[in-house]
């Protein structure tokens, strides 16, 4: 089987971050699962591969980043400097689904080994276990891509010291400071069906120290990254989406305050580099709800709920409704299941040059030309 038009694939009402990345990343649209790659005869057939903001970028010269709570390998990252036809594809042991794309097929490997290939000069995040598989096939037969890493001069860290001590200098870095999946910085309860739980407050500050936050990452970036003929830099707040998924709310909500002192500290950035343009926006939409507190309890939620106590002494709920419905005349189980994404449109926000181009609504694969492709 070869790359090809392939069926006429139907529109996809919910896609997931595979595709919905490589829009904006490629400003091409593709089918779900697939890593800056156009539809081809087969879902593991691999498609076209399509040229990426971070790609053109680098072709001008600018130095480019990646930094993500997920693993680095994870859809949304993995779309600015790999191209796969799976998205699960993610390290070299993870090669069973794509087998015309190893490296020993002639292919350009796993997410993992393509991101080092790429020589993106900072990449941040977790993912540790995709790193140390060994590699087979093609120059590096043999090495776990951390060797390969450091084989083409990438300085390696793996905790928040780590990173803090890395100096300014031509040599990429490359930070994993999780096996999987970053902690999140706060806990609370679990949801539950219909009201959920007495309000209680979330616990914040739970992230270990020697992980970096994500503004902590943002920042060590920027620096690394700021040069005269400028930068690209993708900063993804992961968990958000994963907690939604999970119908942690804290644990959405600490991920969420985490992304906006990320963005604070771009924005600090920008004020004294006016000619830095700042975009904001998300892979798609999902789940939760905030909704008002039913006291007389006529109204109760009809699938999972949390509720919590804010700063200011209110009750904050949130419920979830994506899951857990098992039929005509069935009741959802009472563990929530894996929430859903849904179709609501996504907001887009923007600041610097070029900004005013997302007022309105917007094709996903408009951010494109609006990112510099």
């Amino acid at each position: 089987m070869k790359p090809g038009a392939g069926p006429n694939y139907l529109p996809d009402y919910d896609p997931d971050s595979a595709s919905t990345g490589t829009m904006w990343a490629t400003g091409q649209k593709t089918i779900d699962e697939r890593i800056s790659q156009g539809p081809s005869t087969a879902i593991n057939v691999p498609g076209p591969n399509l040229k990426t903001v971070l790609e053109l970028a680098q072709k001008k010269g600018m130095k480019v980043g990646d930094v993500s709570t997920a693993e680095i390998t994870d859809a949304t990252p993995a779309v600015l400097a790999s191209h796969i036809s799976l998205r699960g594809c993610q390290g070299p042991a993870d090669m069973a689904a794509c087998p015309l794309e190893t490296k020993t097929a002639g292919g350009l490997g796993s997410i993992a080994e393509q991101e080092v290939d790429h020589k993106v000069d900072v990449l941040l995040g977790g993912g540790r276990n995709r790193f140390t598989p060994t590699i087979s096939g093609g120059s590096d037969n043999g090495k776990t891509v951390i060797e390969s890493a450091q084989g083409k001069g990438y300085r390696y860290v793996t905790d928040a010291a780590g990173l803090s001590a890395v100096s300014n200098g031509n040599k990429p870095v490359l930070g994993l400071f999780n096996s999987s999946n970053m902690s999140l910085e706060w806990s609370g309860p679990a949801a539950s069906l219909g009201k959920g739980n007495a309000p209680v407050p979330c616990n914040e500050n739970q992230r270990p120290t020697s992980e970096p936050s994500l503004a902590a990452m943002t920042q060590k970036s920027i620096e690394l990254l700021e040069n005269h003929r400028g930068f690209f830099l993708q900063v993804e707040g992961a968990s958000i989406d994963k907690q939604d998924h999970a119908t942690n709310a804290c644990g959405q909500l600490g991920e969420t305050v985490a992304f906006d002192n990320a963005i604070g500290v771009a924005l600090d950035y920008q004020r004294h580099h006016p000619d830095t343009l700042i975009v904001v926006t998300a892979d798609h939409s999902h789940t939760s709800q905030i909704v008002g507190e039913d006291a007389s309890g006529a109204g109760v939620p009809t699938g999972y709920s949390t509720n919590l106590t804010t700063k200011d002494g209110q009750t904050l709920s949130l419920t979830y409704g994506t899951a857990g419905y098992g039929g005509p005349g069935a009741a959802p189980v009472a563990a929530a299941p894996s929430q859903q994404h849904t179709g609501a449109a996504v907001p887009v926000w923007a600041s610097g040059p070029g900004g005013l181009a997302v007022l309105g609504t917007n094709d996903h694969t408009d951010l494109f030309d609006v990112l510099g492709g």
